[in-house]
């Protein structure tokens, strides 16, 4: 699959909104983000964190690979497996934003119950990454390469180097920094729990009221920006 970048999620934004007849304004009322965000997306002039990815992908009903790729949804099957995407070096879809590179692999193949991520840890410090994330489900780590050192809300900071490995409650804020002069590439699978199995829902701390989900968000629809009501829950840490 060919690279795609954050012109092409913009581009890709505008067409999803055209094709469904929304206003900006739809976008924002269905996602909880702000036209003003919305609008630069779409411009090429902002980049998108993992996070927020999610949230418009959530509030737009979508898969995250729908965001980047106009692919059909596969039928899951209702006996035996029968679903396959096999990826090839250097296939994906890749964005670089906030504090990682990412490249989403398998996009081709939607819906599915888990995202894996190829990714790049960039910012070194607290200060440069900002507030811990925070999403439902859960997520495993690997270090490919270089060293990460992993800042979680419960737990010291730990530092994992190739071949060592990771398993939390993404509900956990948690934050992962480049830790040596290496690349520090890891490969990151986030879940969801069973009705989430199309998306994990993400929100940073920091996101300002306007770019926040309300509870019963409504799902889109063709035509106009009403629909059955889309839970938006934000997830809090088991105790």
């Amino acid at each position: 699959m060919a690279q795609e970048s954050e012109a092409d999620l913009g581009k890709r934004l505008r067409e999803l909104r055209t094709r469904n007849r929304w206003r900006i304004a739809d976008v924002s009322r269905m996602t909880g983000l702000a036209t003003s965000t919305i609008s630069k997306v779409e411009n090429g002039h902002m980049s998108l964190t993992y996070d927020k990815l999610q949230q418009l992908a959530r509030g737009l009903s979508l898969d995250l690979s729908e965001l980047f790729t106009d692919a059909k949804r596969a039928e899951v099957p209702t006996h035996g497996g029968a679903r396959r995407s096999v990826g090839r070096a250097g296939d994906g879809v890749f964005l670089q934003a906030g504090s990682y590179e990412y490249r989403f692999l398998n996009a081709d193949l939607v819906p599915k119950q888990m995202v894996p991520i190829a990714g790049v840890a960039t910012a070194r410090t607290l200060e440069e990454f900002g507030p811990l994330v925070k999403h439902e489900g859960e997520e495993f780590l690997f270090v490919l390469e270089g060293a990460i050192e992993v800042h979680t809300e419960f737990y010291a900071p730990v530092v994992l180097k190739a071949g060592d490995h990771l398993y939390i409650d993404s509900r956990m804020g948690h934050a992962y920094l480049a830790a040596s002069d290496d690349q520090c590439r890891v490969i990151v699978v986030c879940t969801a729990p069973a009705d989430e199995l199309e998306r994990a829902v993400a929100l940073k701390p920091e996101t300002p009221p306007e770019d926040r989900g309300a509870p019963g968000r409504p799902r889109a629809r063709k035509g106009d920006g009403k629909a059955n009501a889309l839970p938006n829950r934000v997830a809090r840490p088991r105790k």
